[in-house]
């Protein structure tokens, strides 16, 4: 899964113009899903989305809170553009999941953000639709991440790792891992 966060004061969602999801501070998340990803993926981003440290503290110290901590809300938007390659000038999505497929699994991702979050929090826009995403970016911070891929996955919980690696393969982009 990749996940483009960004920090917001506002962000909404517009589908035939009509807003459906709207947050005040907190996060917007784009997020593309791949044939390759599985529960564990949705798992980790989750746990990452709402434990991610985008905001000062009350002493003023930067990067020391998340929306957990400040009890802010999350918008998620599902965008399989995330992951076009490009064949020549035009935008190939071979590596997204299928449309029937990637609904289900999206229904679930935001099933789970809720349970593992406030469900009066999280918000989503709809998935399949052409949507207007209109935010207010807080900064701007804008990060983007990459689940690990399943044997990384595997190495970590089993406490190995390449000796050429020295980032955990958590916070590594798929692209930099699969060299």
């Amino acid at each position: 899964m990749r996940a483009i966060i960004q920090r917001v004061i506002n962000a909404s969602v517009t589908v035939n113009g009509t807003k459906i999801s709207s947050i005040k501070k907190g996060l917007l998340v784009l997020v593309g899903i791949t044939k390759a990803d599985t529960k564990a993926d949705r798992e980790w981003l989750i746990r990452k989305l709402i434990n991610i440290r985008l905001w000062p503290d009350e002493n003023g110290k930067p990067w020391n809170k998340s929306i957990k901590d400040l009890n802010y809300e999350l918008l998620l938007v599902s965008q399989f553009t995330l992951y076009a390659t490009m064949k020549g000038h035009r935008p190939d999505y071979h590596l997204a999941m299928p449309p029937a497929e990637a609904k289900e699994f999206w229904n679930t991702f935001i099933a789970e953000a809720k349970s593992a979050y406030k469900p009066d929090m999280v918000f989503d826009g709809e998935f399949g639709a052409m949507m207007e995403v209109e935010l207010n970016n807080d900064g701007p911070v804008t990060i983007t991440l990459e689940s690990p891929l399943p044997q990384q996955q595997q190495d970590a919980k089993a406490g190995s790792s390449s000796k050429d690696d020295t980032k955990s393969p958590k916070d590594t982009p798929k692209q930099q891992r699969a060299q």
